[in-house]
């Protein structure tokens, strides 16, 4: 199959992607991703890419300003898929943060994708389209150090199938469950190349996600080959976690 053949199989060519928070680590391997399946992407973050991601228009946008992201969907012509990108939070324990800190986390990781999502949505309406929301595994297991960030994830994913049953059947709704991903910061955030690299061992599949990895799920959700895929979590993340448990259990074993 050629590269044309492809982008018809995934059902982009000539449709128009928007990512939030597309201009870096995660965000850009997704947005190349959608790229290279043919679709036209725009990517908008509050300041512009150090390194463009080739093909991707970039628009400037602070998606937690909701005045300024109902100006921007306004503007566009059409939305056929919206990927709900844009998030993070530094680590911090709970008790060394006031609420408002983490009020600002949650509103970045789970206010912002709803107030998004509701400005594209006659654009999605009409052309029958699709929202990917970009959860996290903290969402689903203790955050220890991003308490604020992994509340928010989970809610992400209630607030995925909940509108995924009130915009069905016109617009699907699925979240990417991503796990632990190699991106140009993962060293810092683990602890150097030795922290990465023993923070790998412990993926079953035994490496972080690389960007192309999440890039290459977003486009099967939002292409045709999901059309019968709505208000799913999708996991990607190598396997998960192995339990501390079985660790424990061997070297007591040993000793």
């Amino acid at each position: 199959m050629d590269n044309s053949d492809e982008e018809t199989a995934r059902g982009l060519r000539g449709r128009t992607a928007v990512v939030t928070g597309g201009t870096r680590g995660v965000g850009a391997g997704i947005a190349r991703a959608f790229v290279e399946a043919g679709a036209h992407v725009v990517v908008c973050a509050r300041r512009p890419p150090e390194v463009a991601v080739k093909g991707a228009e970039f628009a400037p946008l602070d998606v937690c300003d909701a005045a300024a992201v109902r100006d921007f969907f306004d503007a566009l012509p059409r939305v056929d898929v919206l990927v709900n990108n844009a998030g993070g939070a530094p680590y911090r324990p709970l008790a060394d943060a006031g609420p408002e800190r983490h009020t600002r986390v949650v509103e970045l990781n789970l206010i912002a994708p709803l107030t998004v999502s509701l400005a594209a949505y006659d654009h999605l309406r009409r052309a029958r389209g699709a929202v990917v929301m970009i959860g996290s595994v903290s969402g689903s297991r203790p955050s220890p150090g991003t308490a604020a960030y992994g509340a928010a994830k989970a809610g992400l994913e209630s607030l995925a199938r909940s509108m995924a049953v009130e915009w069905a059947p016109e617009v699907r709704v699925n979240t990417l469950v991503v796990g632990m991903v190699r991106t140009e910061l993962a060293h810092l955030h683990y602890g150097g190349q030795d922290g990465l690299a023993a923070v790998s061992r412990t993926v079953p599949l035994g490496r972080l996600a690389e960007p192309s990895d999440i890039g290459e799920a977003a486009v099967f959700l939002a292409s045709d080959a999901a059309a019968y895929i709505t208000g799913a979590s999708l996991l990607v993340h190598g396997g998960g976690e192995r339990p501390a448990f079985l660790d424990a259990a061997t070297a007591n074993k040993r000793t």
